[in-house]
């Protein structure tokens, strides 16, 4: 499997999020979505990471607080609070707004990996910021709002696991990776979950089909596949690169929500689905042409 292959299925996984979330709502909280979520995630690499003997590189005391930032602030954190903001704004918006994690990565690539944007890649990005900006601004002041707030203000956490995995030693395997960012993020989840039982929290878990089908994609797909193929993108393409490609995801957010009857897409979400769509296709022909 290609890099960019990789990236763009994890595209695929990751645009089924925001649809997913919605659907949590009300049958099972955030915070204890995400912590079910990470268990399963971890049992998925379990037997990878048995049968090729990887626990003494899993565990090692040269990465493990590596490992920890990648999991506080690549899962626990931006997880939780991303699935909050779907209590307020609808799966298209939050998928939409989900490009802004592209400032970040241009941000840290530069400042931290030394990774520099070429003009091609810059004018798509670009074109995705400008659809984030067609909908932060149509929503403000609205009811939205405070959900579209929530997924600005927490993307720059994911940039920041996904530039520590970068600066990891290249002789780690991916799934390697992908199992550290499910296990590492236990003790941060444990703490949030601690928090809020003590402030009172009514946590929601109600057994049903709706449930078991959120729960289930969750942990085998976005926290087990997804971290697979998004880890083996990165290790190779720039990050910067492969988070342009993933970035475009809404596209399928956005229709299978109307598809679903959660939304209707209205013009100016077509609109800034138009520019992301168009932004993370310019990006992906720059990779092609670099050859991964």
């Amino acid at each position: 499997m290609s890099p960019l292959l990789a990236a763009w299925i994890c595209w695929a996984i990751v645009g089924l999020s925001p649809i997913a979330g919605k659907y949590a709502a009300g049958v099972i909280s955030p915070a204890l979505l995400v912590f079910l979520g990470t268990l399963i995630g971890v049992f998925y690499f379990t037997p990878w990471i048995t049968k090729h003997r990887k626990w003494g590189e899993l565990l090692s005391p040269k990465t493990c607080w590596k490992f920890l930032f990648i999991g506080t602030f690549g899962t626990a954190l931006p997880f939780t609070i991303s699935l909050l903001a779907l209590h307020y704004t609808t799966p298209g918006n939050a998928a939409i707004l989900q490009q802004s994690e592209l400032l970040y990565s241009l941000l840290f690539a530069g400042i931290f990996l030394k990774e520099f944007p070429s003009r091609q890649q810059l004018m798509g990005s670009a074109l995705i910021v400008a659809g984030v900006l067609i909908i932060l601004l149509k929503e403000q002041y609205t009811p939205r709002w405070t959900g579209d707030l929530l997924i600005v203000g927490s993307t720059w956490m994911l940039q920041a696991g996904s530039t520590m995995a970068k600066k990891l030693p290249k002789s780690l395997d991916y799934r390697v990776i992908g199992m550290a960012r499910n296990l590492f993020a236990l003790p941060a989840l444990v703490i949030i979950l601690s928090v809020m039982y003590l402030w009172g929290e009514a946590f929601v878990l109600k057994p049903n089909a709706q449930m078991f089908a959120v729960l289930g994609y969750t942990g085998l797909f976005k926290y087990g596949l997804a971290m697979v193929v998004w880890y083996k993108a990165i290790r190779s393409l720039d990050l910067s690169k492969a988070t342009a490609i993933y970035l475009s995801y809404p596209v399928l957010s956005l229709l299978f929500s109307a598809v679903l009857g959660l939304e209707s897409i209205s013009a100016h979400q077509f609109a800034g689905l138009a520019l992301t769509l168009a932004g993370a296709y310019w990006v992906s022909l720059t990779v092609k042409k670099e050859g991964h």
